[in-house]
């Protein structure tokens, strides 16, 4: 009894540039992201990390080209990819008067056939989808009556409820408190679980050194991609940084810690606050 094959690479991109209002943002790069694995994408302010993450979700114009799940992007029918990509940008809009669970339910719009009313199976996607990010509590609320924290997380709602295979997400921890956070990091280690593969631009540095995966950018390039456990990708980690991390072990997971540039002369001192700088090759 043969048996399908499912894809092993969620995303490759061969991008050749990003130009915005004339000007470059992103050069060449080259990328690969696996499914069954959570990608986090990190740099410093400015170094393209949203513009990298839209163009390889087909929302910007670029030179290059993007595979979807082994398919050129430009080949798959937009409601195809609707249904294999899901996205949730930074400050997503949606009609404030909308209740909560009816956002929600935009997600299944690739799933509905024009002007059909949705199916039961559309109704329990958007149950579990809220269900998962506890906001189901305020299913009746206008969105333009939740706070900044409750909105993120109807928002990501909607971008579950596609139960797509491809989960694209830029700053999804915006507006989020430390609890939320952690339970956004347990759904993101369910998903991966379950086959699908995460892609998150994030700010948070010790909540992306979690990631399966790092993708290090710089000045519109990728200076590196692999595990956060690699010392290469740690070392180049900290140099986007210009050496301002102090990255350390506790309990096998790494922490990034901000840390002053010292005088070469200076040395760090008994209950000294300020972190001796360290770089990677050390």
């Amino acid at each position: 009894m043969s048996s399908i094959l499912k894809p092993q690479i969620a995303l490759q991109a061969l991008i050749e540039s990003v130009h915005l209002q004339g000007q470059p943002i992103l050069g060449e790069i080259a990328l690969q992201l696996k499914m069954s694995e959570w990608t986090a994408i990190v740099g410093p302010n400015g170094a393209g990390k949203s513009t990298l993450l839209r163009a390889i979700a087909g929302l910007l114009p670029m030179k290059g080209r993007v595979q979807l799940l082994g398919h050129d992007w430009t080949q798959i029918p937009a409601r195809e990819r609707a249904r294999q990509l899901a996205w949730l940008g930074q400050n997503e809009s949606s009609s404030d008067v909308l209740s909560a669970y009816e956002v929600v339910m935009l997600g299944r719009l690739p799933h509905q056939a024009w002007l059909a009313p949705p199916s039961s199976a559309d109704h329990a996607a958007v149950v579990q989808a809220m269900q998962q990010t506890q906001s189901w509590d305020w299913r009746d609320r206008p969105l333009g009556r939740l706070s900044g924290g409750e909105r993120q997380r109807v928002l990501l709602a909607r971008a579950l409820a596609v139960q797509a295979q491809v989960l694209l997400m830029d700053e999804p921890l915006a507006h989020l408190d430390p609890p939320h956070q952690a339970d956004w990091l347990a759904l993101v280690r369910e998903l991966v679980a379950s086959g699908v593969a995460v892609v998150s631009v994030l700010h948070e540095l010790n909540m992306a050194l979690q990631a399966d995966s790092l993708v290090v950018m710089e000045a519109g390039r990728v200076s590196s991609h692999g595990a956060p456990q690699r010392a290469d990708t740690r070392a180049a980690l900290q140099a986007v940084f210009d050496h301002r991390l102090h990255l350390v072990e506790v309990q096998g997971q790494w922490l990034a810690l901000p840390a002053a540039l010292l005088p070469s002369s200076q040395e760090a001192k008994p209950n000294n606050n300020v972190l001796p700088l360290k770089r990677a090759s050390e």
